[in-house]
Formats: C-alpha cells, structure tokens, sequence
C-alpha cells in the first residue's frame, strides 16, 4: 500500500512556510548546509523484513495487526516508509524466513518499489521444521560435524539466494556458546567455528563480503563463541579481506565504549557496518536514539571523522541497517522514528568542527574538546533532516503523516486484525 503523491504533496504545503522559517535560520547560522543536505540525502538506512511486525519477549508478543504476511507484503512496508522518508530504500532478508519462492519477480517488485537487497541474514539460532539436527547446542561451533555441516550448507544457502536478488553481503550471527562452566572447550569451539566459517567464506562471490557479529551474552549466558568485537575481529583477520566485524549497539556490556570501538575497527579497515538500535541493560533492541542519543552522536562523530580520514563513501562504503524488536509501538512507526534519529546524528557529526577538535586535542584542551562536541549535539538539525527528505521526495514529517492518513488502520482493513508478520 502506498500513499496518493498528491497526499505528501499537501503535507508538505501545509508545514512548508514554518519549516522554511527554521530552516533559514540555521542557514544563516551554519556553513555548507547545501553539502549537509546532499550528504543527507545519499545516506540509506536498510531496514530488516524482521521488524515489520510485532516483536516480543521470551513472555509474550503483542500482534498489533495489519502485519505483513509474507515478503512481498514486508516489500510493500519498507516501500510505503521509503516513499514518505525517502531513506529507507534497501531491506534486509532473513532466511529461511523470508525464503523468495520467484526471485525473478521479487526483483521486480524490488525495481518497481525503488528498493535494493541488502545483506542477507543467515539462522542457525533457532531449529527449523523438518531440519535433520538440532541446534541446541551449537552450530557451527558444534562438537559434531553432521550438526556442522548443516549450518555450513544453510549459510552457502543464503548466499546462494542472495546472489539471486542482487545482495552482496552475508550476516553471519551465532547464538553458539555455553551455560554453564566445563560446558565447553572454549579453543576447540573457536578452532570449530573458524573452519566452519571458512567453508561459508569460501562460498562467497569475489565482490561479496562477510559480516562477523558478536554479542556478549544470551541465549547462552556463560559464554558466546563469538562474544565481543575482538573474536569477531580474530575470526575476520583470519578469514581474509571479504570479512568484517558487524556491530550492533545493543550487543554489548552495560556502558561499552561503543565509540571508541567503531574507531578502532574502521582504522584497522575492519568495520563492516552497523545494526542500529537502542538499550538500556542490554539486547533491548529499543527504538533507535530513545535511550542514550549522545553516545549515538558520538559513534557518528567517530565515523564521519574516519571515514573522512580513510577517503570513504559515507553512503555505501558501511552498511547501516537497523535491527530492532517492537513489542508496545506500531512497527512502522518505531522504524520511521530510528531513521530520523539515525540522520539527525549523523546530521550533527557533520557539523562538528573536526580542525578546531584536533587542535583542542593536541593541546589537551579537555574543556574545549567537550564544548566542540557538545555545540554540535545541541545545534538541532531536524530542519536540515527534513529539507533533505522534502527534496527527495519525502515528507517534511513522515510520522505525523502516516498518522494523519490512519496508514495502520488501512493495513489493518487490507490485512486483517489478526495478521501476524512470518518469521516472528
């Protein structure tokens, strides 16, 4: 289902003589808004066929109806949110959730919708019907080899489906690790997994790359096999140039330095990209800038500083993707509030003065170094944002329209009340 373009053509009449005001005004205060807004405009955020739908606990999920029930109609979502932000024009597949039953047409869907394919995402976290072993305790890291090399066959798999719609990435996430102690030889489990990943690895096409993602606990909560961004860079170093460390924010210890983490793997040229979400304790997969904004400004002024440094596309050369679980929002409502939230932060690393900072820096000037920062953070940039989604097409304020034409309640009447996305 998309809107009329006459409908965001009346939003944005309605709204455009007071953005026009604030929009000037930050105009007259700031240099290179036209570059800004350019920058803005190129950057995509791929959004997962998991989030469309109603997420959950380990206790419960709270279908909020109107869902989309197969890949086609998760299409149909990410292209109603691409059409009224006009940043959201890749998404994300998880096999065997999202398994393209006629890739030829789904790639003409995918044309006809202004969408891409982005990374395709691997399961061997959960035991399929029919599937011959279980994966109770472990994947590629488990101590028998038929269990092994099912998970090795299922990653060739996705790759295989994703060369068929034009992806060319591969996200491998393990939920591999132990419970308890003595449950596992921690150096037999990694020397497993390595060679497992090295089979996938070796099933990649030459401009493909691997996407290593870690997280510190859960499911299992003694040990992950890959738990922390040094063994996902152990295992990209030793798998070669196509593998990369994926970081996800939520995958990390209460008060990580995720910043200075992002730095170091894009100084080593060893940052794939990111799954964009947002926590409190740990995996909350909140919605993307509810929680902790400014470290979210801060991991983007570290990016913008060394993609910078290293001559990077900030547009293509990562990948950006947002994972994120909703169980008391609207799906599409969460996400349209994570993309604006991700382009506000990057929007504002962008302004901060990166000479000025430098130089602060080197002279230890620690009071001018926070205030640099912090003037960027507190500059708001929600008219440069949404001039950049107005020229592509957008609207001025996607939420408040979606809202306004009773988007929700129209997949409710299309779908049923009862629908609930697959694979959830």
């Amino acid at each position: 289902m998309l809107l009329n373009r006459s409908l965001i053509d009346q939003h944005n009449e309605s709204a455009l003589k007071t953005h026009q005001l604030k929009l000037a005004g930050l105009q007259n205060e700031l240099p290179h808004t036209e570059g800004i807004i350019s920058l803005l405009s190129a950057f995509q955020v791929a959004i997962p066929s998991w989030a469309l739908g109603t997420g959950g606990t380990r206790f419960g999920r709270f279908s909020g109806g109107g869902e989309p029930r197969n890949l086609e109609e998760k299409m149909e979502d990410v292209a109603l949110l691409h059409q009224l932000n006009r940043s959201s024009g890749a998404i994300s597949l998880h096999i065997p959730w999202d398994i393209p039953e006629n890739p030829k047409h789904i790639r003409a869907l995918a044309n006809q919708y202004d969408l891409r394919f982005d990374a395709v995402n691997s399961n061997t976290f959960q035991d399929q019907p029919g599937q011959n072993y279980s994966y109770k305790f472990g994947s590629l890291q488990h101590v028998d080899k038929t269990v092994r090399q099912q998970a090795i066959d299922h990653n060739i798999e996705v790759i295989k489906h994703g060369i068929e719609l034009g992806s060319e990435s591969l996200t491998v996430w393990l939920s591999d690790g132990s419970c308890f102690p003595g449950q596992l030889n921690f150096r037999k489990a990694f020397q497993r997994t390595l060679e497992s990943l090295q089979e996938i690895y070796g099933a990649l096409p030459d401009n493909w790359k691997m996407f290593v993602e870690y997280k510190a606990f859960e499911p299992n909560f003694y040990s992950m096999t890959v738990g922390d961004w040094g063994q996902s860079l152990l295992f990209a170093n030793k798998l070669g140039p196509k593998a990369f460390t994926l970081v996800d924010l939520g995958h990390h210890l209460p008060n990580a330095n995720i910043e200075q983490i992002v730095s170091l793997l894009l100084m080593e040229g060893k940052l794939a990209g990111f799954h964009f979400n947002d926590s409190k304790y740990g995996d909350d997969d909140l919605t993307v800038g509810s929680i902790n904004p400014y470290q979210l400004f801060l991991i983007f002024n570290e990016l913008v500083e060394g993609m910078n440094a290293r001559g990077m596309n900030h547009a293509k050369d990562l990948g950006w993707m947002i994972d994120a679980s909703h169980n008391v929002k609207d799906p599409l409502e969460d996400l349209l509030q994570s993309v604006e939230a991700i382009q506000l932060a990057y929007a504002q690393a962008l302004i901060v003065d990166t000479p000025a900072l430098q130089k602060a820096q080197e002279n230890n000037d620690v009071v001018r170094c926070q205030e640099i920062l912090q003037a960027a953070y507190r500059t708001d940039l929600r008219p440069l944002v949404a001039e950049a989604r107005m020229r592509a097409g957008g609207a001025l304020q996607p939420l408040q329209l979606f809202r306004e034409q009773e988007l929700r309640q129209q997949l409710i009447k299309a779908r049923g009340e009862k629908a609930i996305a697959t694979g959830l």
